[in-house]
């Protein structure tokens, strides 16, 4: 049966922007933050001729500080609220700064929880009892606005009051969200459940502040959605029926992916599947959810392993690697209708990397979404490989490499010399300054969007890549100095935005 493909999104055109999560930006408080350098940084992409600024995602970092495993998937991270903002708001004192974490290369996000922690919660003790204080209303406003920020401070209280313990370890009531357990909880607990509310709005006006600023500067944000949610997370514990779990909350099975290009042995991620029918049944309603959500931070999302709307890896539970797992059909089309159909135009990426088959070809085309064309993995076969410049569409995002891969730099210097050889002569080219080689390869191709590391812009080499998939440490901590966003980066990145024809219209 023919497939008659969606429309694409309208905010798609032909632009450019770069990739750096505000983590890595500069500040003096150890971690890159939502506040003055922030709007810097707008200041500068919108300078040099820019049009998106790619982000990865928002949430409360988990594990080894991955931004991609997080215990509420709807809330934002508190380490990345700017505590300048929080005095401007007359929330906290100018002594309550005056000492912090000062790393100006790499954060560590223990220094910085450490820090971070007593300082919101002065912040939203004194708006607890401040009657008088300008966001009262607006805290209440947003009580009402975003239903799922109850559950989401619940869910982080109850966490505290059981000192860690995984949702599924609790009391039965608790475990099942029995209502009588969860009104005594939420009375037993209001002080803190207040607390995390707080926090998310605090998180909220500054992030939106943000966004407003890049809009007015032309500036997209283009955000991050991981597939799949953690098991120990809000997300899971509201709404257990959503995921393929027994009744006592243990997974039928769990998420990964197989070998390839990233690991031997694939990654074993340990996240509960989706129940697909029952979320096709309910029109997809959780997704719908979700995708709201994120569409209000952002301008466009990208959807981290699109691959599993087509076809997912289930691992068996208790597998110790992800090779033991098996291809699933996954839901198709359908969540992507009824997306439409509850919110409309769906300005969406699909991370269409690694074990890759005609059927998620098949799927992003009919959806009308743009994939992505890494030029890592451009090089080393014929001239029939896609991620080639040549054989790029327009409906596309290309990148000379993200935060899964090594920079342009480190790729460089591990590639066999076969490979080398291959990219020398395909670009024409001595290899000397290989990181804009490929920047200028990612603008000159007909893809609508180049989008590129920082750290390829700034020609570093591995010690800053953000992350090395499987590994379990060491990863998303590097962040870049002020000096970086200076006149002569900015006018050649204007430079190459006015040659190939990527800048605003």
């Amino acid at each position: 049966m023919t497939t008659t493909p969606a429309h694409s999104s309208s905010v798609f055109f032909r632009g450019a922007g770069l990739l750096l999560h505000p983590t890595s930006l500069p500040g003096r408080f150890g971690i890159g933050d939502l506040g003055e350098a922030a709007h810097r940084f707008v200041d500068w992409l919108a300078d040099a001729g820019m049009t998106a600024w790619q982000i990865l995602p928002l949430n409360p970092p988990g594990p080894g500080a991955s931004p991609y495993s997080t215990a509420s998937s709807l809330s934002g991270s508190p380490w990345l609220i700017d505590p300048e903002g929080l005095l401007d708001e007359g929330l906290v004192d100018v002594a309550d700064l005056e000492v912090g974490p000062t790393s100006p290369d790499r954060v560590d996000f223990a220094q910085v929880a450490a820090f971070k922690r007593p300082l919101v919660r002065k912040a939203t003790r004194r708006l607890a009892t401040d009657p008088k204080h300008p966001l009262r209303g607006e805290l209440e406003r947003f009580r009402a606005d975003e239903p799922w920020v109850e559950d989401a401070a619940l869910f982080a209280a109850l966490k505290d009051a059981h000192d860690g313990a995984p949702w599924w370890r609790w009391d039965p009531p608790l475990r099942d969200r029995k209502p009588d357990a969860l009104a005594k909880a939420t009375d037993r607990l209001r002080e803190e459940v207040d607390h995390q509310i707080a926090v998310q709005l605090l998180f909220e006006r500054q992030w939106h502040a943000l966004k407003l600023h890049a809009a007015r500067r032309g500036v997209r944000i283009v955000g991050d959605l991981p597939i799949y949610v953690d098991r120990d997370s809000a997300d899971v514990w509201s709404d257990r029926e959503q995921f393929r779990l027994d009744y006592q909350g243990q997974p039928l099975g769990v998420a990964g992916v197989p070998p390839d290009y990233f690991s031997e042995t694939g990654q074993l991620w340990g996240n509960p599947l989706y129940d697909w029918p029952l979320m096709g049944r309910q029109q997809h309603r959780w997704w719908v959810q979700r995708l709201r959500r994120i569409l209000r931070q952002v301008d466009v999302v990208r959807i981290d392993h699109f691959r599993a709307f087509a076809d997912y890896w289930e691992v068996p539970p208790g597998a110790k690697d992800a090779r033991p797992g098996k291809w699933v059909q996954g839901p198709g089309r359908g969540v992507f209708d009824d997306l439409r159909q509850a919110l409309g135009d769906l300005p969406i990426i699909a991370e269409d990397l690694g074990n890759i088959d005609q059927r998620v070809h098949d799927l992003r085309d009919a959806v009308a979404v743009p994939g992505m064309k890494v030029l890592h993995f451009a090089f080393g076969e014929d001239a029939s490989n896609p991620f080639l410049p040549h054989n790029h569409v327009e409906n596309c995002v290309v990148y000379p490499g993200t935060h899964d891969n090594d920079t342009t730099v480190g790729w460089w210097q591990r590639l066999p010399e076969p490979t080398r050889d291959h990219v020398r002569r395909y670009l024409g080219t001595d290899g000397h300054d290989v990181a804009w080689d490929l920047l200028r390869a990612s603008w000159a191709s007909v893809g609508h969007t180049a989008i590129a590391q920082l750290q390829d812009v700034l020609r570093l080499d591995s010690g800053a890549r953000m992350n090395t998939p499987g590994a379990a440490d060491g990863n998303w901590a590097w962040r870049v100095r002020a000096e970086a966003f200076n006149d002569e980066v900015g006018g050649a990145l204007r430079e190459l935005n006015t040659l190939y024809g990527r800048l605003p219209a």
